[in-house]
């Protein structure tokens, strides 16, 4: 399916063309792993800024590499380790401003400046979390936040 790129005034104009656009490539795909590889292509193409995009899925009780965008990343992630493992235990989204400055941040790419990672949930149940860095400080607010619970919130209706 063509997505065409556009550019917004506001991030709540393109957090809503984001999660139209999500909802159309993936409710009528019975793939978990085809719609998570689309989310991180989706959300890799249609926000500024950002130098990966991608899932880290609960396996044999830790996080383990899932679909994504961007370079290269650590394949699995203990549960309370880096800011992925940290938004596994407490269950909320983890917005960095500045990874440098985070005491337990995992760098996958070292021109990583600030992340948001948000949790996935299924039936009450951590499925994974929903992992976007950006080379630029403090990149992320409350309305990525806001546009990304949303996004994450379609995406679990359509898989697991």
């Amino acid at each position: 399916m063509h997505v065409e790129v556009k550019k917004f005034q506001t991030k709540k104009e393109t957090y809503e063309y984001l999660n139209q656009q999500l909802t159309l490539q993936v409710k009528d795909i019975q793939n978990d792993i085809a719609n998570m590889a689309n989310a991180s292509a989706l959300i890799y193409l249609l926000l500024d800024d950002l130098n990966w995009a991608g899932f880290y899925l609960m396996k044999d009780g830790a996080l383990a590499l899932g679909p994504f965008q961007g370079k290269p990343a650590v394949v699995d992630i203990a549960v309370g380790a880096g800011v992925c493992g940290t938004c596994a235990v407490e269950g909320k989204t983890q917005i960095v401003e500045d990874v440098h400055s985070c005491c337990n941040h995992i760098a996958c790419d070292i021109s990583s400046a600030s992340e948001i990672v948000i949790p996935m949930y299924k039936a009450g149940r951590l499925v994974g979390v929903l992992d976007i860095d950006s080379p630029y400080p403090a990149r992320f607010d409350q309305e990525d936040k806001a546009g990304l619970e949303t996004f994450v919130d379609i995406l679990m209706k359509y898989i697991f």
